[in-house]
């Protein structure tokens, strides 16, 4: 993490006020809450609609930290005490980040994407760690605030940082891009989330592409080959460009598409189309073989030897919640998936369980998938209708759009295999009565429906 005195701080954040008096303060890393301050730390508040943070600052310095950041507008900084004054807190966050990142020798990718961008950014680090120091955004620090952090936390021997980035809105991916400044960037595929802000699919692959604002001259872009909308972009002005590409993806029009997919009951095989060698990953699924191949495509970008790569591949340290199987209570598998949820992937995952063999009955347990814009109810209605009864014994739903769902499945399923529900208990309730040894049960929904609890519930006895 960045270890700094406190007069580097200050040039580095844009301070505006005298700290002569506290300059050779220590600084070791940076919070943003005053609950879990460490020895050292500089604490940065943020003004909010209903939460200051300038109010906690003392306790902060109290509490162990060096130093805090002071927004200029906020009356009544405390006296006495180390305080980097400074325009606007949230952008010296970001500026102390951008600066520290330009004085470290080494390399970041950077990963964006409608869907498997956590994924793919665990796969990555982990085949970068095979020949590198590695940092990667934890969890999902991947915003205009959780970047800056995780930024700042790599340590001055990181060799490779891969970095998450994330938006809710145009521009944000286009900031994220050059504060980070990239070498390599990833954008794994363009699907259906955040349609409400964006309007359409163009508009979001215009916010993915915006990663490219801040990607270094000869650097590299690994991107979904088989989506027109990025193939068509990136691949039209070839002689203006600063970069480099590679596509990927399951068309053979890529340059690195995979051939002969094997899926066991918990892992995956599969080979390359220019390496006939066979890998494997410890997740189910085309769209993970995907996943796996954008990051294998980094690490050789990066000069990763290719002996290393299944290596790299066998210690992948996933995020909860993405495919995560789990052994239920009655004997059953349980695929929690419930981190978030599109009409694109809601459909892989639910194709996967149909691929699968060697289970009993298979149930799919879905919720609401948010932030779809106007089209929602007919997104959710024709996901419902595309379920094939040949593949999927039984749905259950959760949420007001869910219940859309399950309408849509009722087309081709009977009544009596099909449950919606507004109450989370009466689901899981009604669900263990269908569920036995063998069977195999897929939970997935958006963030915001916690269908976690869902998956808990069926796997512990709370």
């Amino acid at each position: 993490m960045i270890k700094r005195t406190l007069a580097q701080v200050h040039e580095m954040a844009g301070g505006l006020n005298d700290i002569s008096a506290f300059q050779s303060v220590e600084v070791t890393g940076v919070s943003i809450d005053s609950r879990s301050i460490g020895a050292g730390n500089l604490f940065i508040p943020f003004k909010g609609e209903n939460v200051d943070g300038h109010q906690y600052v003392e306790r902060a310095i109290s509490q162990g930290a060096a130093a805090s950041l002071w927004q200029k507008d906020v009356p009544n900084p405390p006296a006495g005490q180390p305080i980097i004054l400074v325009e606007n807190t949230l952008q010296a966050l970001q500026q102390l980040a951008k600066n520290y990142r330009d004085q470290l020798s080494l390399k970041i990718v950077g990963i964006t994407g409608s869907n498997g961008k956590t994924t793919t950014k665990d796969m990555t680090a982990s085949l970068l760690g095979t020949t590198y120091k590695v940092h990667k955004t934890n969890g999902n620090f991947n915003n205009h605030i959780g970047l800056p952090l995780t930024m700042l936390g790599m340590d001055e021997e990181t060799e490779i940082a891969v970095l998450e980035m994330g938006m809710s809105g145009r521009g944000e991916i286009e900031l994220l891009s050059k504060l980070a400044r990239p070498n390599v960037v990833i954008i794994t595929n363009i699907g259906e989330a955040h349609l409400l802000d964006l309007g359409s699919r163009e508009g979001i692959a215009q916010a993915k592409l915006e990663i490219i604002s801040g990607l270094q001259a000869g650097g590299t872009v690994i991107y979904h080959g088989d989506e027109p909308l990025l193939r068509d972009k990136l691949e039209s002005s070839v002689e203006e460009r600063h970069f480099q590409t590679i596509s990927f993806g399951k068309g053979e029009n890529n340059d690195i598409y995979p051939v002969n997919i094997q899926t066991g009951q918990d892992h995956t095989v599969f080979s390359l189309n220019d390496n006939k060698e066979e890998f494997t990953i410890s997740v189910l699924g085309t769209h993970n073989v995907l996943n796996a191949i954008a990051a294998i495509a980094a690490a050789r970008t990066l000069d990763v030897e290719e002996t290393k790569l299944q290596d790299g591949l066998n210690n992948i340290q996933l995020t909860s919640m993405r495919m995560e199987m789990v052994e239920g209570l009655n004997g059953e598998k349980i695929i929690n998936d419930a981190y978030n949820a599109s009409p694109t992937s809601m459909k892989a995952a639910i194709d996967l369980v149909g691929e699968l063999t060697g289970f009993g009955n298979k149930i799919a347990v879905l919720a609401d998938m948010l932030e779809l814009g106007p089209e929602e109810e007919q997104f959710h209605y024709k996901l419902g209708e595309e379920i094939n009864p040949a593949q999927i014994n039984k749905v259950f739903t959760f949420g007001r759009l869910g219940r859309l769902i399950a309408e849509g499945a009722k087309n081709h399923f009977s009544a009596e295999n099909v449950f919606a529900f507004n109450d989370k208990g009466e689901l899981v309730e009604e669900l263990k009565k269908h569920v036995s040894s063998g069977d195999l049960v897929l939970v997935k929904g958006s963030r915001g429906m916690k269908l976690e609890e869902v998956a808990h519930k069926l796997s512990s006895q709370s």
